[in-house]
């Protein structure tokens, strides 16, 4: 997919393929979801479940509450039970972060009346509530709700030498930008339940970025240096969860087989799928799927098939 389209595309259609079937309630405390080799566990028992993908939920909990409760409540309803959602808005209207570290708690937290409710905070807790396990993205790829090009922008405007939104993943202030968004979140204690973040077991995994891509290395190995970096960094603060990138899937040039076979188009989109997912600290892996988009002009037989070897090869 072209990064000239993108938008809510990205949103409404990506769903990460985790290895999702349905989870069985456990009795007593919620427990932190772990990994034992190549399953995903909880209480010694495999994890299994199927989940959906709600990017706005923190967004919208800032003006509408009852939209997320309802949301929850019928995904409960449904036997849904994993929810993947933003914890990032950078910059523009309402963002969580303004400018680098400042943080507006108007998206944190949320006055009502004589009460105090929160945004992400609610989110947090309105899934405890529902019996929902979070994957919590930490930035976005493309230019929705700021993302990569933004945190790109404040290191210019803070007069650093910047050629191209790739220079995200080299760039020392850049990269000190995003640790501190990290940070920032993962110690945040919710002003709803009184459990910081990464000691909330609600929250099923971080992940590292919604899609990465770097235009200006199609090897993969910019990213990946990015990845051990970042993973590595965020287990320094939080070692009790889960840990994924937040790949669409393109494989990279230590599988060129792979690349001629199930890339679509032989798309090379900067990212080694293979090599990053090898990182010790990141956890599982993911894939999105767009055959509308990544096919274009092509039958609905061609994408269907397409799709079924994206699934199986991966």
């Amino acid at each position: 997919m072209a990064s000239s389209v993108v938008g809510l595309h990205h949103f409404l259609g990506a769903l990460a393929l985790l290895l999702l079937a349905h989870q069985a309630t456990a009795a007593g405390p919620l427990a932190f979801i772990g990994r034992s080799g190549s399953k995903l566990v909880v209480n010694g028992s495999p994890f299994l479940f199927n989940g959906f993908n709600a990017y706005w939920l923190m967004s919208v909990a800032s003006y509408d509450r009852a939209k997320v409760s309802k949301t929850l409540s019928d995904a409960t309803a449904a036997g849904l039970t994993v929810c993947r959602t933003w914890a990032f808005n950078d910059g523009g209207n309402s963002p969580l972060q303004s400018s680098p570290g400042v943080y507006n708690e108007n998206v944190f937290q949320v006055p009502l009346s004589t009460s105090v409710r929160v945004a992400l905070d609610f989110v947090v807790s309105e899934a405890k509530n529902n019996g929902i396990r979070l994957i919590l993205s930490l930035i976005n790829n493309f230019k929705d709700y700021g993302g990569r090009p933004q945190y790109v922008q404040w290191a210019r405007n803070a007069g650093e030498s910047i050629q191209t939104d790739d220079d995200f993943y080299t760039n020392a202030k850049v990269k000190q930008y995003y640790k501190n968004h990290v940070q920032k979140v993962l110690t945040r204690v919710n002003t709803i339940t009184k459990i910081a973040y990464k000691d909330d077991p609600t929250i099923m995994s971080w992940e590292l970025m919604n899609e990465p891509r770097c235009e200006v290395d199609h090897s993969g190995k910019t990213v990946t240096a990015w990845v051990k970096e970042m993973a590595a960094y965020t287990k320094s603060i939080d070692g009790k969860h889960l840990l994924e990138v937040g790949f669409e899937g393109f494989y990279g040039d230590s599988t060129p087989d792979k690349i001629k076979l199930y890339n679509p188009n032989a798309y090379q989109l900067g990212t080694d799928y293979i090599t990053s997912n090898q990182v010790n600290e990141i956890d599982y892996t993911t894939i999105h799927a767009y055959p509308d988009i990544w096919l274009q002009g092509q039958s609905e037989k061609v994408r269907k098939t397409f799709l079924q070897k994206w699934i199986s090869s991966h």
